[in-house]
């Protein structure tokens, strides 16, 4: 869930297609199948770009950076805001060209934020390969579950979205605060955050069977992205604090 994608535009004029939850059922289909094929399409880009960055000699330099003193939080509020500019622009109801862009520009953003963390665990955490295989298939396992509870049920969870909202605030103040104090989030914090990246795809995947217009496949797809990235963020900690222990 991106913090700007709880409201897609609205079907408010007739140059606009329908929303999808109002379509033909083939339309509809079409739109969700394009959609998952664009999130599918940006967790390889963003595997293979994480895979490419973490070979370069750079990446060690930017690990050290990222955990020096108080750099974290710079590489946050950078981070967020490469993720406002591609969430507008993803959503951008002026230009195709535009919207891919913004995608690109968050799969880029995400790799540079996964870097550090990625070559830390490769480099210094036992059995790296195994605890990427057990975050992957547990961020898989809950991803499919969660889109299977959301398509089975038809609910509208967008309910959900004043919860995650203040849910996002609150870490992301511990997260600052645990930076300038100098204390481990451990396991507990990953455990929380595994909770509330999944109930961001629900309500993302939500937004996809009710909200989203037709045409906004490359937006949607941005939206649930970010929320299974932040899911696999969380689920490499979890995993590591477990094998740690």
């Amino acid at each position: 869930m991106s913090n700007q994608s709880s409201n897609p535009p609205l079907d408010r004029d007739m140059e606009f297609p329908a929303l999808a939850a109002g379509a033909m059922a083939a339309e509809r289909a079409a739109f969700i199948q394009r959609t998952y094929l664009h999130v599918a399409g940006a967790i390889l880009a963003f595997l293979a770009l994480e895979a490419i960055l973490i070979q370069l000699p750079l990446a060690e330099q930017v690990a050290r950076f990222a955990y020096s003193g108080f750099n974290q939080i710079i590489i946050l509020i950078a981070f967020m805001a490469a993720g406002y500019v591609a969430n507008k622009w993803a959503h951008s109801d002026t230009s195709v060209g535009m919207q891919y862009l913004g995608l690109g520009l968050y799969v880029v953003a995400q790799a540079a934020f996964f870097l550090p963390l990625m070559f830390v665990v490769q480099n210094y955490a036992g059995q790296s390969e195994q605890i990427f295989t057990q975050a992957g298939t547990l961020t898989l396992v809950l991803f499919a579950g969660l889109t299977t509870v959301a398509f089975m049920t038809r609910k509208d969870f967008s309910f959900l979205r004043s919860i995650l909202t203040i849910g996002f605030f609150v870490a992301i103040g511990v997260v600052v605060l645990s930076m300038i104090m100098g204390f481990s989030l451990g396991l507990l914090f990953a455990s929380a955050m595994i909770v509330l990246a999944s109930g961001a795809i629900l309500y993302d995947t939500s937004n996809i069977i009710h909200h989203y217009r037709t045409d906004q496949h490359v937006g949607a797809s941005l939206s649930l992205f970010a929320s299974v990235a932040l899911l696999f963020w969380y689920a490499i900690q979890f995993v590591w604090a477990l094998n740690s222990d």
